[in-house]
């Protein structure tokens, strides 16, 4: 089975199954796989991008301006919301099914010589980055932009030792286990992938965050750009997407628009726009009308009319939900219904989570359901949380199959339904939507 040739399905398969086995390994280790495949990272333009929420749309923004550019754009990012190829694109498009085993069976190859070597398999993360930067390498990208899967200091993507710049968007309380138990402790891990001499831009909304992020920026000889929330105004907010506007020293006031209604998008563009000044030197008018057609996956995307998905899955992102949300009431109908449909897992704060949403998020309806993995809270619990918060109906659907049809069925035109908890729900909504929307 070693040196069999697999297909898609069999690649995809091996891939899942180092999430079990494969231990994690050192920046030392990946740098030392990435030299296996034959340094896939030399020579490129490499913008690094951290943070707890938001460096998905940053890293987004910033493919679609400089694609826009005429720049061929490697684009790593995670996790995946219906297939694993959408973490490897070059440009707009993720890699082919083809692509994804050719390069799979390279990337298996240098994994056998490491083991050989007793040097270890790399794990899952790992080996989809040596499969992206291999892929990038063959495919000759100019620009590479790489999101950390987890934290900073320790991620696999902070093996890459000298990018072009690095972008550090929104901290919160997130992955406390793992990152710490407090925002400057979280910080310090995100703060890990600055580099010297390498500038940084960075979300100033966080006084305490923005306190770590300059301290390490100024021992590494960084320089530090801060975005504020007065960097950015929005003007205008319609039923499908919003206007803010901008002040900086090469045009007074700059108008914007972009195809979403989430008022925490217009930082990750001002933070992506700032990006595209360090790295294209001077914004053009092709700019404003790349970011209008922008969009990105499970990000309030309204995937079906009515239907909304989100990945907000720990509290900041909620909170920023939770605002988008109030503002979009006035193009509600009057007798109009607000739907919610949510499901979480266990390593989350649900419970704080649950307790927010009832108080800031003036449903009618919630349906609570469970994720198809042992990671997922059982719905009878989420629906006893909700139960403690709410006078609003809570209905238990035990699959997401269940809960989509379930609201689907009982949304009507003027009803309004958001999904959001858990990243692995969204998914799974992608999935039995489109699958709707083809019937």
């Amino acid at each position: 089975m070693r040196n069999k040739e697999m297909n898609y399905k069999e690649a995809v398969n091996y891939i899942d199954r180092l999430q079990m086995f494969a231990k994690k390994h050192s920046l030392d280790h990946t740098r030392v796989f990435l030299s296996y495949l034959g340094m896939p990272q030399r020579e490129k333009k490499i913008i690094h991008v951290a943070g707890t929420n938001g460096k998905g749309s940053v890293c987004r923004y910033l493919q679609a301006l400089l694609t826009g550019e005429g720049k061929k754009t490697g684009l790593f990012t995670s996790p995946h919301l219906v297939t694993i190829r959408e973490r490897i694109r070059i440009g707009e498009e993720m890699i082919s099914e083809e692509q994804f085993v050719r390069i799979f069976e390279e990337v298996r190859k240098a994994a056998g010589e490491m083991e050989k070597e007793g040097l270890g398999h790399p794990t899952y993360f790992e080996f989809l980055f040596g499969m992206a930067m291999k892929f990038f390498d063959e495919e000759e990208a100019e620009y590479i932009i790489l999101e950390t899967g987890l934290g900073g200091r320790l991620d696999a993507t902070n093996s890459i030792e000298h990018p072009v710049l690095t972008v550090i968007t929104s901290i919160g309380m997130d992955h406390t286990e793992i990152l710490g138990d407090t925002i400057e402790k979280i910080a310090e891990e995100k703060a890990g992938i600055i580099k010297p001499g390498v500038p940084l831009i960075c979300d100033a909304t966080d006084e305490k965050a923005l306190g770590v992020l300059k301290k390490t920026a100024e021992n590494a000889g960084a320089e530090c750009r801060e975005i504020s929330e007065n960097a950015f105004q929005i003007m205008k907010i319609t039923g499908k997407d919003l206007e803010f506007s901008t002040s900086n020293r090469y045009d007074d006031t700059a108008m914007w628009k972009l195809p979403t209604t989430a008022s925490y998008q217009p930082m990750n563009a001002v933070l992506a726009l700032e990006a595209m000044k360090r790295l294209v030197k001077e914004p053009t008018a092709s700019w404003r009308k790349i970011l209008e057609t922008t969009s990105w996956k499970g990000r309030m995307e309204e995937a079906l009319p009515g239907i909304v998905l989100d990945g907000a899955h720990n509290m900041p992102a909620v909170r920023a939900l939770a605002k988008s949300i109030r503002m979009q009431e006035k193009f509600r109908s009057p007798d109009g219904k607000l739907i919610v449909l949510f499901s979480a897992v266990k390593e989350k704060d649900y419970h704080e989570m649950i307790r927010f949403v009832c108080r800031e998020i003036p449903a009618d309806l919630i349906v609570v359901t469970k994720i198809p993995d042992e990671r997922g809270v059982n719905p009878g619990e989420l629906q006893k949380d909700f139960a403690q918060w709410t006078d609003s109906r809570v209905v238990v659907k035990d699959t997401v199959k269940e809960a989509c049809s379930y609201v689907t069925a009982c949304k009507r035109e003027q009803d309004q339904v958001y999904c959001f908890g858990s990243l692995y729900l969204v998914g799974e909504m992608e999935t039995l939507l489109r699958e709707a929307a083809r019937c």
